[in-house]
């Protein structure tokens, strides 16, 4: 998509894997240009709704509130694939308590683009009737995108949901990042409910070298720490 890049300089990051450069994006999705392919990882769709079941209460708004800002993201993108990363539902049978509506609007992201889900540990078994295409990874040239990562050079992966804490102004914030050492990255949660393993988290330690970088998702911009300076 030509001048993508520029026009969006406040909210991007460029970061390279395995010699490929992505577009990392403020949203927490991960955009391939050459592929045309946008890449999102962990949404939990109907997470408030499993949490409903077991006495946990939370507002019911996740579902539409993810649904909404990945069309954001596709909207502005305008992608050839999207690859879910695997934890597209919170459990095996959160699709089967996705309301109309939103079954509707994931409906309408599927007719823009090809569409490919990776199936997760919370939902190993995905049915049929998503749409879509269903795998347990897709491999393209040099890079593999799976959900649980390995350490595995070219790898995109997710599971982990990274965030970062980091000291500014007098006060500590604490966010979601990508976190990359330019032969693999762990992409954020995409979901609205889903929360975050800190990235100095030995977790991190057994995939990364310990100079890899946290591209932190700020307000209206992306944040490039090392994370040897996270805490």
């Amino acid at each position: 998509m030509p001048g993508l890049v520029p026009a969006m300089t406040a909210r991007i990051e460029i970061v390279s894997v395995a010699g490929v450069s992505f577009v990392a994006d403020l949203s927490g999705a991960l955009y391939w240009e050459h592929e045309r392919l946008l890449v999102v990882s962990d949404l939990h769709l109907e997470k408030g709704s499993s949490f409903a079941m077991r006495g946990v209460l939370l507002p019911p708004y996740d579902t539409v509130a993810t649904l909404g800002r990945l069309a954001a993201v596709v909207a502005r993108f305008d992608p050839r694939t999207v690859i879910a990363l695997g934890d597209s539902f919170h459990d095996r049978d959160a699709h089967e308590r996705l309301i109309a509506p939103d079954r509707d609007a994931l409906s309408a992201l599927q007719a823009r683009c090809d569409w490919i889900w990776i199936s997760g540990n919370h939902d190993p078994a995905l049915p049929d009737d998503l749409g879509g295409a269903i795998a347990s990874e897709v491999a393209i040239g040099a890079i593999v995108f799976r959900h649980e990562p390995t350490g595995a050079f070219g790898e995109i992966a997710g599971h982990l949901h990274p965030k970062a804490r980091v000291s500014t102004r007098g006060r500590s914030i604490e966010r979601r990042c990508f976190a990359s050492d330019g032969a693999r990255v762990v992409m954020p949660a995409f979901g609205a409910y889903a929360g975050g393993l800190s990235i100095r988290d030995e977790a991190f330690a057994r995939l990364f070298s310990a100079d890899f970088i946290a591209h932190v998702l700020g307000d209206r911009r992306m944040h490039a720490i090392a994370a040897a300076r996270c805490y």
